[in-house]
């Protein structure tokens, strides 16, 4: 068991680290393309605002960094994939940028807890959902694309890896079958868009 654990901690670094370029890949996908083909505003709207109220949560309940640096992490990477989403789809405007200003004032004030902690307390529940709404979209944005050519299957392989990693991990630390459950479904949904991203990229490459 000893060895286990070791293991599982281990696993939880590696999760962390690769949290650190885990929307890289999309990103220079995206630069190198210029294209969004295939990809889903609101797909990455929906994790936007998982990552966020997670983010939140976890600050202002005084927890420990090291328990949820990744939810920051793949935040900030967020903000820079949204911009440029935004900026291929010619979308950056006015009310692009109102939106966004409006989305900081309030993040600022959940986390300075102007607005009352109860709100996230409310919300962070709902996060699996729409967790798993947003890989839904994703994967749907795909299949009726029937084109990859904007998405990266490097970045979903990253995601299907360390949600896999942590259904490992908590299996070992609390086996709490909500958390289980939640990693197990993103698991499959991310797995299917990083097949389905390499099935039509190849598909694409063979029509050429």
């Amino acid at each position: 068991m000893t060895l286990l654990r070791q293991f599982a901690d281990l696993l939880s670094l590696i999760t962390i680290a690769m949290c650190f370029v885990l929307k890289i890949p999309q990103i220079l996908k995206l630069i190198s393309v210029k294209s969004t083909d295939g990809i889903s505003m609101t797909g990455l709207i929906l994790e936007l605002t998982s990552y966020t109220v997670m983010t939140g949560y976890n600050y202002t309940n005084g927890y420990s960094v090291l328990s949820y640096l990744e939810y920051p992490i793949i935040l900030a990477q967020e903000y820079v994939l949204i911009f440029f989403v935004l900026k291929y789809k010619n979308k950056l405007n006015m009310w692009s940028l109102a939106c966004a200003v409006i989305y900081f004032q309030l993040t600022g004030c959940l986390l300075l807890k102007i607005i009352p902690k109860i709100v996230l307390t409310f919300l962070a529940p709902m996060c699996t959902p729409i967790s798993a709404s947003s890989k839904m979209v994703q994967l749907l944005a795909i299949l009726r694309a029937k084109n990859a050519d904007s998405v990266s299957p490097l970045t979903w392989f990253i995601s299907t890896f360390t949600n896999l990693t942590r259904v490992f991990t908590i299996w070992m630390d609390s086996a709490d079958v909500l958390l289980l459950g939640n990693f197990v479904i993103s698991v499959l949904l991310s797995s299917s868009i990083m097949f389905s991203a390499i099935y039509y990229r190849n598909r694409a490459v063979k029509q050429d």
